[in-house]
């Protein structure tokens, strides 16, 4: 089985279609041969039994008067049948009366009648047949006849050489037909083959195998062929991902730059005020009174809460790359909603009004989201603090079939668009922080959650005249 698992496709099919025919042809061969031995040996006992009726009928005026010359000649009559091996007669005591051949040994016949009937024993057919004048009288003897088998065995030699002889014409023409419709199968696939083996050499999965019909191995073709399809798209999608995150990286790149420049500035001034108020407490030349260390030690503690501001943000913002999105469907306004009940310790004292528009549900992470929102909302309040009634608007663009749009609008103190590009960067601040607290980090957070969900983060402005910030997300 080994050396056929390796042999050709062609060969393999020869070999089925000829071991399948030859197979057929022993089955048809074998039953045809064995009806004919189940109908002769039928006809042989019919045949047998119809001599016996007749000699045993011829026979009764002989075994009736013990006539044992007339009886011998009855025999002798077997002469003609010469497959008729031997032949008595029994008297009523079950004696042999006469027999056939009169010189025959003494073991071809038995020594007393058995039932009647006929049957075959030892290679022979035999039988025993009533000797009566009229059916159902007086018996007056036995017949016992022996038939040799050389007439099956004949034809069964006979019909042996008519089976080979159709075995040996049937494989030839099988083989010859083999040869002609193996091509039929063997075709499509040998081109498979060949296609499959320029696309593993040449790593080139633009090659189609050719389709040479609409049968099983058409549709496998075609099955191959959108095998090849859909590998050549997922190629064309990595290598466009690939060029996607080389850009991302690159990007990653240049904000780690600025990012390390911006963080070593802003860590630093607390720092500094740490450093310089410790040292003016621990100098045992300085006379200094309660109040004054007190305002320095203060002092100390904002800029160490400061610098752990800072950290913890930069904590967060690190942990946006590494955090799977679970996407799902999101109700945007309900998150509206929800961010800003949750921000009411910013509201308090205040007049703020809030006008939020039906939004449509989006795709995307909610809890990232919530950190977009209240990022939005928590600057949006922070920045319209000095308006005595604070305006808030929140909707989405009409962009008909395109991606929606979606904007935080406040009317608060806005800035200058030439500083637009500075609003998402990491410790990227557009106002003093005596002005407006805060770490720099928020909208660097924003458009990162954005950019992960496949959208874009901008914003327009214009000094004391409030600030509107626009994002999408991928649908």
């Amino acid at each position: 089985m080994t050396l056929f698992r390796d042999t050709p496709i062609q060969r393999k099919l020869m070999t089925m279609i000829l071991v399948t025919s030859g197979v057929v042809l022993l089955l048809t061969c074998a039953a045809f041969v064995g009806y004919e031995l189940l109908t002769y040996r039928r006809a042989a006992v019919q045949q047998l039994a119809t001599l016996g009726e007749v000699i045993a009928a011829e026979s009764t005026g002989a075994v009736a008067f013990e006539n044992q010359r007339d009886a011998t000649e009855i025999l002798g009559a077997l002469k003609a049948e010469r497959h008729i091996v031997a032949a008595c007669l029994y008297d009523k005591e079950g004696k042999i009366f006469s027999r056939y051949p009169a010189v025959a040994p003494d073991a071809l016949f038995p020594p007393t009648p058995q039932p009647d009937g006929y049957r075959f024993a030892a290679g022979h057919l035999i039988g025993f047949t009533p000797v009566v004048q009229l059916k159902g009288s007086d018996r007056f003897g036995t017949l016992y006849l022996s038939s040799d088998m050389e007439a099956m065995y004949e034809r069964l030699r006979l019909y042996g050489g008519i089976a080979l002889l159709v075995v040996v014409a049937a494989s030839l023409v099988a083989y010859l037909l083999s040869r002609a419709l193996q091509r039929e199968i063997s075709r499509p696939i040998l081109a498979l083959a060949e296609t499959a083996t320029a696309v593993s050499d040449r790593h080139d999965y633009a090659v189609r195998a050719a389709k040479l019909g609409d049968d099983e191995l058409g549709v496998l073709t075609d099955a191959f062929n959108h095998m090849l399809a859909q590998i050549q798209e997922q190629n064309a999608l990595l290598e466009k991902r690939v060029r996607e995150r080389t850009a991302e990286l690159e990007s990653a790149n240049d904000e780690l730059e600025a990012f390390c420049t911006s963080a070593a500035h802003d860590l630093r001034t607390p720092l500094r005020t740490i450093t310089g108020f410790a040292d003016v407490l621990l100098d045992p030349r300085a006379k200094l009174p309660p109040e004054s260390a007190e305002r320095y030690i203060r002092m100390i503690r904002d800029g160490s809460g400061q610098m752990s501001a800072l950290i913890n943000d930069l904590l967060n913002f690190s942990r946006l790359g590494r955090q799977e999105l679970s996407r799902q469907l999101v109700d945007l306004d309900q998150l509206f909603k929800e961010v800003f009940a949750d921000l009411a310790s910013e509201r308090a004292g205040r007049q703020v009004e809030l006008k939020l528009a039906p939004l449509p549900p989006a795709d995307g992470d909610p809890a990232l989201l919530r950190v977009v929102f209240v990022n939005l909302l928590s600057n949006a309040l922070k920045y319209s603090r000095p308006r005595a009634s604070a305006v808030i608007e929140i909707g989405v663009s009409d962009a008909g079939d395109k991606t929606p749009v979606y904007f935080v609008r406040d009317n608060g103190v806005g800035f200058d668009l030439r500083d637009a590009e500075k609003l998402f960067g990491v410790f990227q601040r557009l106002h003093h922080a005596h002005e407006f607290e805060g770490t720099g980090v928020g909208l660097a957070t924003v458009r990162r959650i954005i950019d992960r969900h496949g959208g874009r983060i901008w914003a327009e402005a214009e000094p004391d005249k409030g600030a509107t910030f626009f994002f999408t997300l991928a649908t």
